[in-house]
């Protein structure tokens, strides 16, 4: 996968499973724009690791779901770089609690955060997509949108949400050269599984038919893959990097 002179943003990429898409795409040879909100270090970090590959970056804090700083974040890529090929609508948040006892605002934030970034972003990007007739988004969904999960009524439905998003928009754009699609991971080990109790991830690990969790490198490879020319004919879709735990959920 050759992704030389091409130029990617990727949301919420400070860590996690963003960092290692971000280093992903520029270990194939894109240029990339490391976005996240709050703290500048970890964003700096991640665009320093990228140059000492030589590649270039571009470090932007921006709140993804405030249309302004959307607006910005594509205006400074565009200034620098002239170009957006890629797009991976990452950032997310979680804020679980039953439903009867979830407070509107915990609603709100993580539809604001993990949806309506999803349509701010991608509406941004593709008015010079469009003009290219090339481009490649990407966004992170989960099999919470796919299987649902206790006390992530909010998480779920924003997942679930990116996933008919995605289909929709594949649609609108696909005689133009940009394809859309969606990866929904399942486990991954990343900060907040490594903070759970042992016993608790050997209760996981039974839900995962591979029998361990996957790592943010897997959803990376995935998403380079899509972003790649080889991927061309590939829109619409919603891939699963799950172990083949929403196959052995949904019973099939």
């Amino acid at each position: 996968m050759d992704l030389s002179a091409r130029v990617a943003i990727v949301t919420g990429s400070g860590r996690g499973i963003g960092k290692a898409i971000a280093l992903k795409l520029a270990e194939a040879g894109a240029t990339v724009v490391v976005n996240d909100i709050g703290d500048a270090e970890p964003v700096e970090a991640v665009a320093q690791e990228i140059k000492a590959m030589g590649r270039q970056s571009l470090p932007v804090l921006a709140d993804v779901s405030s249309a302004s700083d959307v607006a910005r974040l594509v205006a400074e890529t565009m200034a620098a770089y002239g170009r957006i090929d890629i797009l991976v609508n990452n950032a997310g948040i979680a804020r679980d609690q039953l439903l009867l006892r979830m407070s509107e605002e915990d609603w709100d934030r993580v539809l604001a955060v993990d949806l309506r970034s999803v349509f701010l972003c991608t509406r941004e990007v593709l008015r010079h997509m469009l003009k290219q007739r090339w481009g490649r988004i990407i966004s992170i969904s989960s099999i919470v949108g796919i299987v649902g999960n206790p006390g992530q009524a909010n998480y779920a439905a924003a997942k679930a949400g990116i996933i008919g998003f995605t289909r929709s928009i594949a649609k609108e754009v696909a005689s133009r050269g940009v394809t859309v699609n969606a990866i929904a991971p399942g486990f991954i080990d990343t900060e907040m599984t490594q903070r759970l109790k042992e016993e608790w991830k050997q209760e996981l690990k039974k839900q995962i038919p591979v029998g361990y969790l996957g790592s943010p490198r897997d959803v990376a490879e995935a998403v380079a893959f899509l972003a790649s020319e080889e991927a061309r004919y590939i829109t619409g879709q919603v891939l699963g990097v799950d172990g083949g735990m929403a196959t052995s959920a949904l019973g099939i």
